[in-house]
């Protein structure tokens, strides 16, 4: 059985749902009430999209009141992790963050932490009875509505490893591989490079897990103008487009994404592929 713990977000929508009510206390606490019309001998999921902390706390608290209804064996599905991209220390003072968020999961003791794409491998290392769901399907469903000709666009060198692996998966892919420089004191992105003479006019599939901001994309599609691609398209796993999408789509033909972490307004450039389409 499922609990959705977001009413926009259904991943598993073959499988019986549990009622609940939550709310927020006027103090700003999450709190939740599940309705006791299930088995308790069944195994539960819990799935979230954890934009907040409220959102991890509402998720905490669900496990415990399943715990006390005498739940024994519990899920989680949480496709975006919270923090996974502060899975190392860069400058003194900073916190572990992912670690921290992954203390509080495994504190829980739960039977399996499903999560979709994670940005790097520590974050399954840290997870406990964790379970991984690849980008391939997504990739290849992306690759369905395009060029089956497009080339694999690595944005840099932390995706390169993921990205051949994708690339093998789909009968091996041609793959660019490009790269960038981060200034880790004030995040400014500069020296975007893209290994690769000439295009030659070929459309270009630029894949990664996150976009947030989406300056590495928007840099990286002026340098592989400058090498002569043609058609660019983005899919990222991971949609958060804290800055919009705007300037993405003045340099995008298409950007692709999936509902992990939250569900878009439907837009001329944008597809988002729902993660039941991909979990099936």
């Amino acid at each position: 059985m499922i609990l959705n713990l977001d009413p926009q977000f259904n991943p598993f929508p073959n499988q019986k749902s549990i009622e609940f009510k939550s709310f927020l206390f006027s103090g700003g606490e999450p709190h939740i009430k599940i309705e006791n019309n299930f088995n308790t001998s069944d195994t539960i999921t819990v799935t979230h999209r954890l934009q907040s902390f409220n959102d991890v706390g509402l998720l905490l608290l669900t496990i415990d009141a399943l715990k006390r209804m005498g739940v024994k064996t519990i899920n989680a599905f949480i496709p975006y992790f919270p923090a996974a991209r502060q899975d190392r220390l860069m400058a003194p003072g900073e916190s572990l963050s992912v670690k921290v968020y992954a203390e509080l999961m495994n504190n829980l003791q739960l039977n399996e932490v499903i999560v979709y794409d994670p940005h790097s491998e520590v974050t399954p290392a840290l997870l406990h009875n964790c379970t991984t769901i690849t980008n391939y399907t997504f990739i290849q469903k992306v690759i369905s509505t395009l060029n089956n000709n497009v080339l694999l666009i690595s944005p840099d060198g932390g995706a390169l490893k993921k990205i051949y692996k994708v690339a093998e998966y789909l009968g091996g892919k041609e793959v660019i591989e490009c790269s960038k420089t981060r200034d880790v004191k004030t995040g400014k992105l500069s020296g975007f490079k893209v290994y690769a003479d000439d295009l030659q006019g070929k459309d270009c599939l630029v894949v990664d897990d996150i976009c947030d901001g989406g300056g590495t994309f928007n840099g990286l599609a002026q340098e592989l103008k400058n090498k002569n691609a043609g058609n660019l398209y983005l899919a990222v796993s991971h949609g958060i487009f804290s800055k919009g999408l705007e300037s993405l789509s003045s340099y995008y033909s298409g950007i692709f994404t999936t509902d992990s972490f939250n569900s878009i307004e439907e837009q001329p450039k944008v597809k988002q592929i729902p993660l039941a389409t991909i979990l099936q």
